[in-house]
């Protein structure tokens, strides 16, 4: 097992509040990685509802993913209860718990639980995430953008400015961001830099959204059918990546459309370049980064593929070499558009589950 730090990690105890797509997700990716009850020891699952039947039919079956590759069962941990409360996989307990509208309710201090994944959507707020420091935990992941006093983390981008000492509570940011930064990463490392660029990321519905017209008083357009329409939205993944890289920040903007599909978006940053450059040295740099430097986190694609071939995709971005194009007159050489798919369920939870690791090899 090849570990993303300096040293193999001691085993830690994780919660995960919020078992909806992120948090399940999350914990698929756990056991896909072979991590249950060895690195990351998943003692409890916290939703509103509290029945483990539920949570393991969940886990079962899904839509989008196919069906669970582990062994799943449940049982209660008083005989007197109605229903099982415990989830129990590859033969690892997990306690059901019941979701609280503050984090300092929640029994991280009876559990034992060293670090939490927030992925409620709700307590995104630095101080609010904290609550479940004072509940007992160590540390906080929050699988969404983040606010206030906090870092924001982009594995195989800017992982290597976790303070353990310092941090408690860091953002992974989102999924589109884990997208577009990669590739930003690469042209700034390898020299060719942006100037200024608009990003515009096609993505899948989410949750969030209605599955029939209806009330969405801030974003009128929001509030119509998700699956029946493209629906322009707002994002702030390309303002982000200036969080993440300073030397891009202010160079950025970008928008959204949501579109009727279930899982899979893409990425397209349209730039202009700091120097000269070209498309072969832009697929050249990208091929070379992805079997080096940020292997696992940014792939290349040179083959005629749509959305449905990067489903349960585990990497953080695919650069479609052959959708690169420029827009060049007179000589110059610096203006470009680049995509890149991305599945932001599958994706995006890889990496939170890969964050976890980090911080754990420098505790």
């Amino acid at each position: 097992m090849k570990w993303l730090g300096e040293r193999k990690p001691k085993p830690i105890t994780v919660g995960i509040n919020g078992f909806g797509r992120i948090g399940r997700m999350v914990f698929q990716a756990i056991c896909d990685q072979d991590l249950l009850g060895t690195l990351l020891n998943v003692v409890a699952v916290v939703d509103m509802a509290t029945d483990a039947d539920y949570f393991a039919y969940q886990m079962k079956f899904d839509s989008m993913h196919g069906k669970f590759k582990h062994k799943v069962s449940t049982e209660k941990s008083d005989p007197s209860l109605k229903e099982a409360d415990t989830l129990v996989v590859n033969g690892h307990k997990i306690k059901c718990c019941a979701a609280t509208r503050n984090p300092e309710d929640l029994p991280w201090g009876k559990l034992g639980v060293d670090y939490v994944v927030e992925s409620t959507g709700i307590f995104t707020e630095a101080n609010a995430a904290r609550g479940h420091i004072k509940a007992g935990a160590k540390k906080v992941v929050i699988s969404a953008p983040g606010k206030g006093d906090l870092k924001t983390i982009v594995m195989g981008v800017n992982n290597q400015e976790y303070d353990a000492k310092t941090m408690d509570v860091v953002s992974n940011a989102s999924c589109t961001t884990n997208c577009l930064a990669p590739l930003v990463h690469v042209l700034c490392k390898e020299g060719i830099g942006i100037e200024k660029g608009l990003m515009t990321t096609i993505h899948s519905y989410t949750a969030t959204q209605k599955v029939v017209d209806g009330p969405s008083k801030k974003d009128w357009r929001g509030g119509r059918a998700a699956a029946y329409n493209i629906i322009p939205s707002a994002t702030g993944a390309a303002k982000a990546v200036g969080e993440v890289l300073p030397v891009v920040k202010g160079k950025l903007t970008g928008m959204a459309f949501r579109v009727p599909t279930a899982d899979v978006s893409a990425v397209d940053l349209t730039f202009i370049a700091q120097k000269d450059t070209s498309i072969e040295e832009i697929d050249s740099l990208m091929k070379k980064a992805s079997k080096t430097y940020m292997r696992g986190i940014l792939g290349v694609t040179d083959e005629e593929l749509v959305s449905t071939d990067f489903l349960h995709d585990a990497r953080s971005s695919v650069y479609d070499s052959l959708a690169t194009t420029q827009n060049n007159l007179k000589g110059e050489k610096r203006m470009f558009k680049v995509v890149s798919w991305y599945d932001n369920e599958w994706g995006y939870s890889n990496r939170v589950v890969d964050l976890l690791k980090f911080m754990a090899s420098k505790a």
